[in-house]
């Protein structure tokens, strides 16, 4: 995918969070559009856009008819744009150091789950 193709991320974030805004970044370094929306109340946005709670971060973001939830990679999303699956979107549970805008010395292993709309998941992606 282009730039011009890939779809606008509308990120639901707490203002005073700077991680979910260096993962903005992230995005944007790899094409895509962002729209940050702060709200108040994160888990509250979440579950209107769909995303089970037991997946939740900081942050939730819409791409397309897509829930991300948390700090997944670009690439894990242009995969997903790219496949399709019948699915909620990705998440990636917590907040794993060495995920974009997580940035650590010490990264440590994670998983970008598909969350399914029966709210199961399987693993996407490992990092």
């Amino acid at each position: 995918m282009h730039a011009a193709e890939l779809p606008e991320v509308e990120v639901y974030k707490s203002p005073y969070c700077g991680c979910c805004t260096e993962w903005g970044k992230h995005m944007l370094d790899n094409g895509f559009k962002v729209r940050n929306i702060d709200v108040e109340d994160v888990p509250a946005a979440r579950k209107k856009l769909g995303m089970p709670e037991k997946y939740g971060s900081c942050h939730t973001a819409r791409i397309g008819s897509y829930v991300i939830e948390g700090h997944v990679p670009a690439a894990d999303i242009k995969r997903l744009l790219k496949e399709k699956p019948q699915a909620v979107g990705l998440a990636a549970p917590g907040m794993p150091g060495g995920s974009p805008g997580m940035e650590t010395a010490k990264p440590q292993p994670y998983d970008v789950l598909l969350v399914e709309k029966n709210g199961k998941s399987k693993v996407f992606a490992r990092h």
